[in-house]
């Protein structure tokens, strides 16, 4: 025994430059990064250089560098205070960090966050049984980001084409409105009609088609195709500046479609979930889609949730191992975006929506028209056409409005959208109206 210990002993005196050499490797360079990141807060100056030094420039952000959100407030890293107007890109209609999604998360995530789908886990058939109950479809797929779920949606298209439609194998077309946008996928980019997303990118999807938006002969042309498996379509087109279509265009295309045995897809990723005063924007005409994709919302801007909500016939097409996500389903996931529609229904924010928007529009249409042209939307998803001159353009605006105390971002150059989390009030719409006026009137 003695000799073994002895053994043992020199063992471990052996080893131990090894381990030294191993810890002392890591630990200062640790010790090092996290000095450097709590040495002292940054300034916004220094968050915008960070970001352009190590990141990737793909986007071009408002310079505005935020640390703090809650309700329809987000704060800078200066402290200043301000009134989220973009809601990021109508993700939190909840208001951000909402307290009961947030205690959803907290609650699941330190009790199981992931199986993957190999397995079952207790909270996915819950949130199934809920969002098909609420929604008045046979089946959910759950994804995780808006895009995913429209590429399911596509998929799902072709397969249904397939095997039921009896379209002849790889020549389903799928039909789009031009100014269409639900991604940066390279799905996403080839039914895409703006050159900023897909220049550079090709070759293109095969088989995808555009026909105008809020154009019912174009479409009804395009469908004539015994090869059509499907219409995707933005009920308004949000990421486009807000284009609301003609009252009846929702209601013609799910007659179309249904004449030519044709799937019409709803993009409800930013449109749904009570953004535009209605649980869906196909509400508003009272009409029922084969397929609905929800996101954003559907997690409050939580935490990733997509989903496509479709009846048997189209969802039991796909079998074991033709589609599906790592992440898509799990349990965290699940919780979140039960804990995001109960919000939704119970502070009954489709109905706020439509106060406040009816509101929000009457007031903005008071705006000095030689800056602000148009103005447009339904519910809080709303859009403001402003006038370009030489002196001011929608960016300069937007400045105006950010050191005012409101964030709003500009699309397609002369569109300021406005879209704030669904729990606003009366007295803060009033309060954000005043903010607007001044900046706009301040040029």
């Amino acid at each position: 025994m003695e000799g073994m210990i002895c053994k043992l002993s020199r063992s471990l005196s052996r080893a131990a430059p090894l381990l030294g050499r191993s810890i002392h490797s890591v630990r200062p360079t640790s010790t090092a990064a996290t000095k450097h990141r709590t040495e002292h807060p940054l300034s916004s100056e220094e968050v915008y250089a960070r970001e352009e030094k190590y990141g990737a420039h793909n986007y071009h952000p408002l310079p505005v560098a935020l640390e703090k959100g809650e309700g329809i407030y987000v704060w800078d890293v200066d402290g200043n205070r301000y009134y989220d107007f973009l809601s990021a890109y109508s993700a939190v209609n909840q208001g951000h960090c909402h307290p009961k999604i947030i205690a959803a998360l907290n609650a699941q995530a330190s009790k199981l966050t992931l199986t993957s789908r190999a397995f079952y886990n207790d909270v996915l058939g819950t949130y199934e049984e809920y969002i098909t109950s609420m929604f008045g479809y046979n089946k959910v797929l759950p994804m995780n980001t808006g895009v995913e779920a429209c590429e399911t949606a596509c998929k799902l298209a072709r397969k249904w084409a397939y095997n039921v439609k009896g379209v002849p194998k790889n020549q389903a077309k799928i039909i789009f409105a031009d100014g269409n946008f639900w991604g940066r996928t390279m799905a996403a980019i080839s039914s895409s009609t703006d050159p900023s997303s897909y220049e550079g990118f090709g070759p293109f999807m095969p088989g995808f088609q555009n026909v105008p938006y809020n154009d019912i002969p174009s479409l009804e042309k395009a469908l004539q195709d015994q090869n059509v498996a499907a219409f995707m379509v933005e009920p308004i087109q949000g990421e486009a500046g807000v284009v609301v279509p003609d009252q009846g265009y929702l209601t013609k295309v799910r007659e179309l479609c249904t004449k030519h045995n044709v799937l019409w897809i709803a993009d409800e990723v930013q449109t749904g979930l009570a953004r535009t005063g209605r649980r869906l924007a196909v509400d508003h005409e009272e009409v029922r889609p084969d397929l609905v994709i929800l996101g954003k919302a559907l997690s409050g801007g939580v935490y990733p949730v997509s989903a496509v909500l479709c009846d048997d016939e189209v969802m039991l097409t796909i079998k074991p191992g033709e589609h599906g996500s790592t992440y898509g389903g799990n349990p965290l996931a699940c919780r979140v975006a039960i804990a995001a529609l109960e919000v939704m229904e119970e502070e009954r924010l489709a109905e706020n929506a439509e106060r406040m928007g009816k509101l929000l529009r009457s007031e903005l249409r008071k705006l000095p028209k030689d800056i602000v042209t148009v103005v447009r939307g339904k519910g809080l998803l709303n859009a403001i056409v402003i006038k370009e001159t030489k002196d001011y353009d929608a960016w300069r605006v937007c400045l105006r409005l950010r050191d005012n105390g409101l964030l709003a971002k500009p699309t397609h150059g002369d569109i300021i959208r406005l879209a704030p989390p669904l729990i606003i009030r009366e007295q803060a719409v009033l309060e954000c109206v005043d903010i607007i006026h001044k900046s706009i009137t301040s040029f």
